[in-house]
């Protein structure tokens, strides 16, 4: 098993960063890789809840992961199981790895630290890793223009 982790700086205090990585609203404004677009977001964020989200990439393909939160620790922590439903890594069809999402306030916003573990492969861990730094920049652009939230 392999994982990957990924560290970004977000302008918004932790509370509101945790809102946009918990709630549907929120997921919706940036998950997916760079160039795709959301078509479904549903989350429950507490747990044993679940989430869904669907997306399409540019290339016209749909991808859909679902999962149950493990840990919901607001404004701190989350943590949820990820199941490719459709499309996404063929690797990892039928497999369930483990997302963790840790906030940490820091000077002008967050440090959000990301790790996606119990990936298959390597070749897994490096399509992962491009589809959650495309996300991951496009949820640091989303509050990069605006006020100190």
């Amino acid at each position: 098993m392999t994982s990957l982790t990924l560290v970004r700086r977000i302008a918004a205090r932790p509370a509101i960063v945790f809102d946009a990585v918990s709630t549907a609203e929120g997921i919706a404004a940036w998950w997916g890789p760079e160039g795709s677009s959301m078509i479904a977001a549903e989350s429950d964020a507490r747990v044993g809840g679940a989430y869904r989200v669907r997306f399409r990439n540019d290339d016209g393909q749909e991808h859909e992961a679902s999962g149950e939160y493990l840990e919901v620790a607001p404004p701190e922590r989350l943590v949820m199981s990820w199941r490719w439903t459709h499309g996404g890594e063929p690797d990892e069809l039928g497999r369930t790895s483990r997302v963790e999402i840790d906030l940490r306030p820091v000077a002008g916003g967050t440090e959000l630290t990301f790790t996606h573990a119990d990936l298959c492969n390597a070749a897994s861990q490096a399509s992962h890793e491009w589809g959650w730094g495309g996300a991951l920049d496009k949820l640091v652009q989303r509050f990069a223009d605006a006020p100190e939230s």
